[in-house]
């Protein structure tokens, strides 16, 4: 089979599959959705409780002992981590690696959230091509049922119309998931951030 052929088969198989995509994606990102909701919370949640108690010991205590501290799954483990290693360097190095280490821990906490942002970005788009395909075959249907008059074509549009609302709706909490996803990883790195610095500020001045 050509190109073109199996385009034309592709266009006359109508919309209907795209749905059932549509609706596949719809279960993966409520997978993705759900499991970067419960990690990025929990990580929230850990630093807010933790934090005032760092800030309360940081000066009276030494690196390593707030480094046992920590949760070693938690954000701000490995950042200490690698602080504590390279304390020796000087204060310009240790600042260099609190933010490789940022950008580190900003993309493990991003994981998979690539997906929604490319379902939330295109599921719309997957819809009107099956309504297109639905249109394409809706009037194909017309052609091969003559005199039955307008009926055939408006049913026929009226189901493919159903791809590109499902699109929409799998776009929708992809949207708003993944912008609340990032607007807490902003938030989770920023606490980190100003944590290590002062931090480094402790560490330099011991």
């Amino acid at each position: 089979m050509g190109h073109l052929e199996f385009l034309q088969s592709l266009a006359a198989s109508g919309g209907n599959w795209v749905i059932y995509l549509l609706l596949g994606f719809s279960i993966l990102s409520a997978g993705v959705i759900l499991e970067r909701v419960i990690v990025i919370l929990r990580q929230e949640r850990y630093q807010k409780e933790i934090l005032p108690q760092l800030d309360q010991k940081l000066e009276s205590q030494q690196p390593k002992t707030i480094l046992e501290i920590l949760k070693p799954e938690s954000v701000l483990y490995p950042l200490i981590e690698d602080l504590v290693e390279h304390a020796s360097r000087g204060r310009e190095i240790l600042n260099e690696r609190l933010e490789t280490g940022l950008t580190l821990q900003k993309r493990r906490l991003e994981k998979r959230v690539l997906i929604l942002g490319t379902l939330g970005n295109n599921a719309p788009f997957i819809g009107l091509l099956g309504t297109v395909l639905g249109v394409i075959h809706a009037f194909q249907s017309l052609a091969a049922s003559a005199g039955q008059g307008p009926q055939v074509v408006m049913a026929g549009l009226a189901e493919a119309l159903v791809a590109t609302a499902v699109g929409i709706m799998v776009a929708l909490p992809c949207v708003a998931s993944y912008n609340y996803i990032q607007k807490k990883i902003k938030d989770i790195l920023i606490d980190a951030d100003q944590f290590g610095k002062q931090f480094i500020l402790n560490v330099a001045d011991k």
